[in-house]
């Protein structure tokens, strides 16, 4: 379960933290949550590998509590700081509300409902303007992980880059995450996926093919550049280090030429 909640905080462009404070924090069902987070911290700033979503990442907190103390929500500010810091979302903001102590008086508030929809729209609306790319190879094993972790990490908000596989192998390479760590990149958690609900899920504007030959479906609208990247799958740790290279100087063309 803990890798589940692992692989969708690591897809997340925005992740909202929503409790009542209770002591002056969290509930305890989110706090043991946020403690099983240690692993991104530790990776962060032991490691020094950083997610590649980090500089785009947005975190968000809203809360309600039965008092109206002015401290109540120092606490639970202070500890979703750390916990948005340790998962690479930038802490943009919050909405806490005093004196919400029965049910229904959150939906009856005059303001909640359209302080929400504020934020939501503020929290979402720079996701639109990003172009859509897809990475696609074939096992989505190495090498379109790869390119789509590098052209997150380079390009920002400019891009929504995603990536699939023709043929999904059951987990994403070892010594990928190996060799991208060695960039700084982490690579942790994350999955493998199908190429044709993916581009059903993101419509994307250029799709970006790699070696999944004949089974690389026609996408209508989409731009498609074929990268001729050969294989690092069950080849030498150098060889996968010369993979990776060639696609992040391939990634920085890209960006350059398309963005």
């Amino acid at each position: 379960m803990a890798e589940e909640i692992y692989t969708l905080l690591r897809r997340a462009d925005v992740i909202v933290v929503s409790t009542p404070v209770f002591f002056f924090n969290m509930t305890s069902q989110l706090k043991a949550l946020v403690d099983r987070c240690q692993v991104f911290w530790s990776t962060k700033h032991r490691l020094n590998i950083n997610d590649p979503l980090a500089s785009t990442r947005r975190g968000f907190l809203l809360s309600a509590g039965g008092s109206r103390g002015e401290n109540l929500f120092d606490g639970l500010v202070l500890t979703t700081r750390y916990f948005f810091d340790a998962l690479g979302a930038r802490y943009s903001g919050s909405l806490v509300y005093r004196g919400i102590d029965k049910k229904g008086e959150m939906q009856n508030h005059p303001k909640v409902l359209l302080d929400v929809r504020k934020a939501a729209e503020k929290l979402i609306r720079p996701l639109f303007s990003r172009k859509r790319v897809l990475f696609a190879c074939r096992e989505n094993a190495c090498r379109s992980q790869m390119a789509a972790a590098f052209a997150a990490h380079l390009a920002g908000d400019r891009i929504d880059a995603q990536c699939a596989g023709s043929e999904p192998a059951d987990r994403i390479n070892p010594d990928m995450i190996r060799v991208m760590a060695e960039k700084g990149i982490d690579m942790q958690f994350r999955k493998t996926r199908s190429l044709e609900p993916m581009i059903a899920e993101i419509s994307p504007q250029l799709l970006v093919t790699m070696g999944c030959g004949e089974k690389c479906p026609f996408v209508p609208g989409a731009k498609i550049i074929d990268w001729e990247l050969p294989d690092p799958a069950g080849q030498t740790l150098d060889f996968m280090r010369t993979v990776r290279d060639r696609i992040e100087e391939s990634v920085r063309d890209l960006i350059r030429e398309e963005l």
